[in-house]
């Protein structure tokens, strides 16, 4: 396929992505006075961002078992206040873990 046969698909998806940005601030001139509406829009980025990522976690070590324990570790240590890096570091280390005891199996 020729790029002019490409023009048409990039520029429906730039109109598209325009529209989705654009739209909110044309039609929410006001600011929003719902704290109901206000915590809502707060809380989307976080469930879409989890939404995204979960099933590629769960997925990504080929066995759903160590892919769990990883998870179980990081659920356990963000729930107690830890960094980010702690989190993730400690995540892949359940999971290696959990990939040498079942080896061991």
């Amino acid at each position: 396929m020729s790029w002019s046969a490409f023009l048409p698909y990039v520029a429906v998806m730039a109109l598209v992505t325009y529209l989705i940005r654009m739209l909110p601030l044309t039609l929410f001139r006001r600011p929003i006075r719902s704290r109901f509406v206000q915590s809502f829009l707060t809380y989307i980025p976080f469930a879409v961002l989890g939404a995204m990522t979960f099933p590629d976690v769960m997925y990504s070590t080929g066995d759903m078992r160590t892919a769990a324990a990883g998870v179980a570790v990081a659920v356990i240590l963000a729930w107690r206040g830890k960094s980010l890096l702690t989190v993730a570091v400690a995540a892949c280390l359940a999971v290696a873990a959990a990939q040498g005891v079942l080896m061991l199996l």
